[in-house]
C-alpha cells in the first residue's frame, strides 16, 4: 500500500489546498478536475483510495463512483454537502466506503482515509486462514472476497470489513461503538448513520431483507444469526 489518493474536485483552490495537505501528510495525490478525467484515472490503476466530490461540472460524482463499482472495489470517500443526508444515503447505496461534508477539515479527511488504508493494508499482510465458511458464505481472505453459495458478492472495501467482523462474531453481538471502531476505524458519533446505511447495504446484498441475516440487538448492536 502506497498512500496514493486521487482527488476528484472541480473546486481548483479547494482541491489544491487538500492536496497541499495531503501531500504534507505522506500521500502521494493525483487531481482531476471533472469526473471524466478522475474516472481514467482511477481505473488506470493510478491510486490505492480516491476522494470524490458529488457536485462536478461534466459527470455527477455518483455517476463517476457506479462506473467505478462496476469495475472496481476501489475505496471512496465522498465529499458532500453539509447536511444533504440524501447524497449521502445514495453515495452508500452506490458502494461509497465512507463521506465527509464540505467544506471539510482536512485532519479529518487524513484521518478517514488512513484509517480505510490501514484496514486494507492489515487484511493484506496478515496470515490468516485463506478460507474461511460459514454456513452458505465462504470468505477468501487473501483476496478479500466473500462469496454466497460460491457466487462473489458485489462488496465494498468497506462493507467487506463490517460483515467479516460480524461472521468471526456469529451468534454473538457486536456493539455499535465495536464495530464502527473495527470495521470503519473510527469512533461512532450521535447522529451518525454511517454504519446503518452500509449494514443495510449488505441486507440487501445478502437477498436477507424479510428474514435478515444481520439483526439489530435495539440499544446494542448487530449480530450475525447463526443458521440453524
Amino acid at each position: 500500500m502506497q498512500n496514493r489518493v486521487l482527488l476528484v474536485e472541480d473546486d481548483d483552490e479547494l482541491r489544491e489546498l487538500l492536496a497541499r495537505y495531503l501531500s504534507g501528510q505522506g500521500f502521494t495525490v493525483r487531481e482531476a478536475a471533472n469526473g471524466k478525467d478522475g474516472l481514467a484515472l482511477a481505473l488506470g490503476q493510478h491510486c490505492d483510495i480516491v476522494v470524490l466530490d458529488i457536485m462536478l461540472p461534466d459527470i455527477n460524482g455518483l455517476e463517476v463512483l457506479r462506473e467505478l463499482r462496476s469495475q472496481t472495489h476501489l475505496p471512496v470517500v465522498l465529499l458532500t454537502a453539509r447536511g444533504d443526508e440524501t447524497d449521502r444515503i445514495v453515495g452508500f447505496e452506490v458502494g461509497a466506503d465512507d463521506y465527509i461534508p464540505k467544506p471539510c477539515n482536512p485532519r479529518e479527511l487524513v484521518a478517514r482515509l488512513q484509517a480505510i488504508l490501514r484496514r486494507v493494508a492489515w487484511d493484506q499482510k496478515t496470515e490468516v486462514k485463506a478460507e474461511q465458511r460459514y454456513g452458505d458464505l465462504r470468505i477468501e481472505t487473501n483476496h478479500r472476497r466473500i462469496y454466497q453459495n460460491d457466487e462473489a458478492l458485489d462488496l465494498t472495501a468497506t462493507e467487506y470489513e463490517i460483515l467479516q467482523v460480524l461472521l468471526a462474531h456469529a451468534g454473538s453481538v457486536v456493539r455499535k461503538t465495536d464495530l464502527m471502531q473495527w470495521a470503519l476505524g473510527r469512533r461512532l458519533e450521535a447522529f451518525d448513520r454511517t454504519l446503518d446505511m452500509h449494514i443495510s447495504n449488505l441486507r440487501k446484498k445478502l437477498g436477507s431483507d424479510d428474514s435478515p441475516r444481520i439483526e439489530t440487538v435495539r440499544g446494542l448492536g448487530y449480530s450475525y444469526r447463526v443458521s440453524e
